[in-house]
């Protein structure tokens, strides 16, 4: 009987049992080993275990003490004037173009030098300059990434733009030696990832913001921390406490003061429409009692679009009432007015700014969102104008708004709504006033172009968002903090009410060519504001002392391709 493959390669012996062997598997089986009953061919002489690279018989191969290192590192004796690090300088590489020197300037805001940073290849960024506190070992990796993570989050619930939370994450992370670190922020998801050397594991950690509130206050309250952590001032401890208290803190108006506030917004905006008084405080009733439909749909659970279907609806309804009851006063006003406490014109902003600086997976998330708010809307209103006209309201939208220039009450009136808009967004008390008073000045401007200069409506719209963004960024820059605050307010004159409510009239009234010709316009403005706000920003950036390097790095993309 012939001998198994494996009793001929030096396994078992032949006089051992079948059954007592491992029965071998299909695997073993080679298109190489001879068959049953075939012995293997002798193995050639000179075949021998060792390599060509083996050391001769009678030399002695001497131990090397030479540590195990990287290919980065430069060979002993070689000196190079990179920076120092835990394993030893860096060597020194420039490319052929050369590396643009970067100076951090302390002055510049925390801001503008991270976003320096953020825009530069991870190569080419500076190392931590933070002054070692906890000796040796540093603060622990994954403490710093649950830091960084719970501060993006407040900024991106809070409405803040996604270059702004990346940057406001980097400082905290680079604040606290974290050189390779790497943030990513989506419209409700936020990742970060931290590689310790070029040759370790990355580590990275996520956070889900599921919950999105307006709170200026506890926006300034984190940005004010992360100054702080910038400058090398605040350990790890000191910020997890403080970052309790900020979410601990209560809101600085109570609900009743909000209620208020909407109503005060409203009859403002009625006015700013060519009302009288009997309108505002219509106007003002009909937004509170919205207002108040809204918090017991949000005390439900009900989702936002729901909560913006009934709190359109009073005001609408104040408007039908008052045009059936033919008491003279103009119902149409009365409308739009509640319609500019309902537009979701923060949100319309940052989808544009996050549009414009790159971030297009968040900007289309955040349009997204608006264009369900506006639906919202458009679903209250038309609903209740729907029933006004098969009861016989007279809306006519041709001789419904009187434009009537009234430049004192009508500034007044525009400062008023930016102050109503201060309030709802729980600013800071210190902020409410260069809100209000750059409210002001966008609708002068607003104003002075488009009934004294005859300057289109769009155009007019922009120019006064410019404005209105660059003394924001210019005040936030000031006092380190967040432009928002400065800006949302006061974009509050040049939200498209009328138009909207033109638009949305002349579909109930199905005349769709209108309809669609006013909210056309109205998408125009809001866009103009959007953009006016963002290029007012980059402009206040170009007269702000800033880093050597930091002008934008940006694809040069201009032919399509």
């Amino acid at each position: 009987m012939g001998s198994s493959p494996s009793s001929r390669a030096g396994g078992a012996p032949e006089s051992e049992a079948p059954e007592d062997r491992k029965p071998q598997s299909d695997e073993a089986h080679s298109a190489f080993t001879p068959p049953l009953g075939v012995p293997l061919p002798a193995p050639p002489e000179d075949e021998h275990p060792t390599s060509e690279f083996a050391v001769p018989e009678g030399l002695s191969a001497e131990p090397s003490h030479e540590a195990e290192g990287s290919a980065f590192v430069p060979p002993p004796g070689v000196t190079t004037g990179g920076a120092a690090t835990d394993s030893g300088p860096l060597p020194v590489f420039t490319p052929a173009n050369g590396i643009s020197t970067v100076s951090l300037i302390k002055e510049a805001p925390w801001q503008d030098r991270m976003r320096t940073m953020l825009r530069m290849p991870i190569g080419e960024r500076p190392a931590p300059e933070r002054i070692d506190r906890y000796g040796e070992v540093g603060p622990a990796v994954p403490r710093v990434l649950d830091m960084t993570l719970r501060i993006g989050e407040l900024l991106l619930a809070g409405g803040e733009n996604a270059e702004d939370v990346e940057a406001a994450m980097f400082g905290v992370a680079h604040a606290y030696g974290l050189a390779r670190y790497e943030p990513t922020v989506t419209f409700t998801l936020l990742s970060v990832s931290y590689q310790p050397s070029l040759v370790d594991d990355p580590v990275t950690a996520s956070r889900t913001v599921r919950r999105r509130g307006t709170d200026y206050n506890r926006l300034s309250a984190v940005y004010q921390l992360v100054h702080d952590i910038s400058s090398q001032d605040v350990t790890l401890e000191e910020a997890y406490g403080r970052l309790a208290l900020i979410r601990r803190n209560r809101h600085p108006y109570p609900g009743w003061a909000l209620t208020v506030a909407a109503g005060v917004l409203a009859g403002a905006a009625s006015l700013l429409v060519g009302g009288d008084w009997p309108v505002f405080f219509a106007a003002a009733v009909g937004a509170m009692l919205g207002d108040r439909l809204a918090w017991l749909a949000s005390g439900r659970g009900l989702p936002e679009f729901y909560q913006f279907v009934v709190a359109a609806m009073p005001p609408a309804a104040m408007g039908v009432a008052l045009s059936l009851a033919d008491a003279g006063l103009q119902g149409s006003a009365v409308i739009t007015g509640g319609l500019f406490a309902l537009i979701p014109g923060r949100a319309l902003v940052a989808g544009v700014q996050d549009g414009l600086t790159g971030y297009y997976i968040t900007a289309a998330a955040r349009l997204l969102e608006v264009g369900y708010l506006i639906v919202g809307i458009v679903c209250g209103v038309l609903t209740v104008l729907y029933g006004g006209l098969q009861l016989g309201a007279k809306l006519n939208p041709e001789v419904a708004l009187r434009h009537v220039e009234r430049p004192v009450i009508q500034t007044l009136s525009a400062m008023a709504l930016a102050l109503a808009f201060c309030v709802l967004l729980q600013q800071e008390r210190h902020t409410v006033l260069y809100a209000t008073l750059n409210g002001g000045v966008a609708w002068v401007t607003y104003g002075a172009l488009h009934d004294t200069a005859e300057v289109p409506a769009v155009a007019a719209t922009a120019v006064a968002a410019g404005l209105v963004g660059l003394f924001g960024q210019l005040l936030s820059r000031y006092r380190y903090a967040s432009a928002l605050p400065y800006v949302t307010a006061a974009i509050g004159p040049l939200l498209p009410g009328s138009a909207t409510y033109f638009g949305l009239l002349s579909l109930a009234k199905n005349d769709m060519d209108r309809g669609i010709a006013h909210l056309t316009q109205a998408a125009a403005l809001a866009l103009a504001i959007a953009i006016g706000v963002n290029l007012g920003s980059e402009v206040a950036r170009l007269v702000i002392k800033a880093p050597q390097a930091a002008t934008r790095r940006a694809a040069k993309r201009t032919r399509g391709f």
